[in-house]
């Protein structure tokens, strides 16, 4: 899943070693009944936060580092960090005002200058090492700490969605990164960030063993309201089905993130408790549409990929694979974003429609029934990141039937999530050697993020289609400065119809958030990003405590 970011599946650690109650917690003390272990698929690829590409490396980032605002259980910003705020008359000069006298969880001073040292950082090397998380500082000229308590946003012009900018905006300690920053910043890049991370969040990250657990404990030094729990800790699965088994033997407390659609009446007999809601989540099949791609260049054609998604039968996949707990997709935006284009519904499955095109572009059936298309056979190659493993085996085998029956054979080609994406940008980010992909957004509720992805300019970036627009560009810049509201959802409308017209992205389903988690805890906020566990508040895991007996 990609959350701004992106995803991965895991190995099973034997035992749940260091999230049972007999395990030591961070610091040497014992866990106890009232650490909260939580299981999930999804994987912590790297603890820096310009080189991460998963869902929880940015979830961990939640709760270890000062945000200046984050979102309430109603999805409204909130302030956080930043007590409060005022912006200029002409929109161009933001004032935050921080809240005092705080530290980071080493001691040192927590302060507006680390505000304004992150956001300038990021301005600085925007075009190098902190590129992917320039989106969040998007026409900022510079960043100015008056104070301690008071910095200064300076923007080149106004800007439509500040506040849930530095919602994802990690505010980053200026004592460790400052002397990565020296220079052209390549060793932003390199930093590992080892447990413990520095933090200035409600959490502590202590521990982390790659593909296996990762456990945090309460930060003393949080500014905002304490945990109810002494700590919490992740233990990855490398599959759903361990994770499931996990959780109805009482080794984790919860699965967070996407709990499998077949296991929900599972749990449920089992006497868990199951909760769904909508999310932000799009299921996507990704096409190249880069135009310098040497290979089955009929990708390229757009009447090719709008028969590819004739074939795509999603009544059946959402019945199917996720027995209604998804919903057919079309739009970039998710319906829960609130920023769908109301408009675009998916194509309907239509193999007739579909051959009609392709017989039309010529493209006659071989011996083998597959068709040719300029000399080669039109077989391709579907990169597909294990993490997408069971409910995407079970839409992609629905899709490859689809394809199948006009002439299309596509073979899926599983690899880990950090391979997936080598695979896509190859070679050295200029997506030249793969076709399709299957793979999924878990984006902000703020589409600006979702957005940004498929211009020009995020290639080597969260670029995952090789998509290039120029028309696209200029309408992603202008949504971005325009503050009327009906006049940026218009624009907004009219990118995702883009989207939609040239699909570099398929979107086959919007999935629910389904999450299970013992009757022994409460307090849980489920939220459309990735349920109670997410990287849009701390108010889960400052809420979440276990039911008195």
């Amino acid at each position: 899943m990609k959350i701004w970011t992106r995803r991965a599946a895991a190995v099973m650690i034997a035992a749940v070693l260091a999230l049972t109650a007999s395990a030591c917690a961070p610091g040497g003390s014992g866990a106890g009944e009232n650490f909260l272990r939580v299981g999930t698929t999804s994987l912590v690829d790297s603890l820096n936060p310009f080189v991460s590409d998963s869902d929880y490396s940015s979830v961990l980032y939640q709760y270890v580092y000062p945000h200046l605002t984050e979102y309430d259980e109603n999805l409204e910003i909130v302030p956080s960090f930043a007590e409060s705020w005022e912006s200029s008359e002409d929109g161009k000069t933001w004032t935050f005002t921080t809240v005092a006298d705080q530290q980071w969880s080493d001691g040192k001073s927590l302060t507006a200058r680390d505000v304004a040292f992150t956001a300038n950082m990021i301005v600085e090397h925007q075009a190098g090492p902190t590129g992917i998380l320039a989106g969040w500082v998007a026409h900022l000229q510079t960043a100015e700490a008056i104070d301690d308590t008071t910095v200064v946003f300076h923007y080149e012009s106004p800007v439509a969605n500040v506040l849930t900018q530095v919602q994802a905006l990690h505010i980053l300690p200026e004592h460790i990164w400052a002397p990565l920053a020296q220079g052209d910043g390549s060793e932003i890049t390199t930093f590992d960030n080892a447990a413990p991370i520095v933090s200035g969040g409600p959490f502590i990250m202590e521990k982390y063993e790659k593909d296996q657990l990762m456990m945090f404990s309460g930060n003393e030094n949080w500014y905002g309201t304490k945990p109810k729990i002494d700590g919490f800790g992740f233990q990855f699965f490398a599959n759903d089905d361990a994770m499931v088994s996990a959780l109805k033997s009482g080794q984790v407390d919860m699965i967070g993130q996407m709990t499998p659609p077949t296991a929900v009446q599972t749990l449920k007999d089992a006497g868990m408790t199951v909760e769904t809601g909508p999310s932000v989540t799009i299921k996507n099949v990704i096409i190249n549409t880069n135009p310098d791609k040497p290979e089955h260049r009929e990708l390229l054609v757009p009447e090719v990929r709008q028969a590819l998604e004739y074939a795509i039968d999603r009544s059946e996949i959402v019945d199917q694979t996720y027995l209604g707990h998804a919903a057919p997709g079309g739009a970039l935006l998710s319906p829960a974003t609130g920023f769908a284009n109301e408009s675009i519904s998916g194509l309907p499955f239509d193999i007739a429609a579909a051959n009609s095109i392709l017989d039309g572009l010529g493209y006659a059936r071989g011996a083998d029934g597959i068709r040719v298309a300029d000399g080669v056979p039109m077989k391709y190659e579907l990169v597909f990141p294990t993490e997408e493993s069971g409910s995407g085996d079970r839409a992609f085998q629905t899709m490859q039937r689809g394809w199948e029956e006009i002439g299309v054979l596509v073979e899926q080609r599983k690899m880990d999530p950090d391979a997936a994406w080598d695979a896509i940008t190859a070679p050295d980010n200029q997506y030249l050697e793969y076709d399709i992909a299957m793979w999924n957004w878990t984006p902000p509720v703020e589409p600006d993020f979702i957005l940004s992805t498929l211009t020009c300019g995020s290639w080597g970036n969260n670029s995952d289609s090789g998509y290039c627009n120029p028309r696209y560009d200029e309408l992603y810049a202008a949504q971005a400065i325009e503050l009327d509201e009906a006049k940026r959802r218009a624009i907004i409308d009219e990118m995702q119809q883009i989207i939609f017209d040239d699909r570099p992205y398929i979107v086959y389903v919007n999935p629910q958030v389904i999450e299970a988690h013992s009757p022994q805890w409460t307090g849980f906020v489920l939220s459309p990003l990735v349920g109670s566990i997410n990287n849009l508040s701390t108010q889960t895991l400052t809420s979440v405590e276990r039911v008195a007996s």
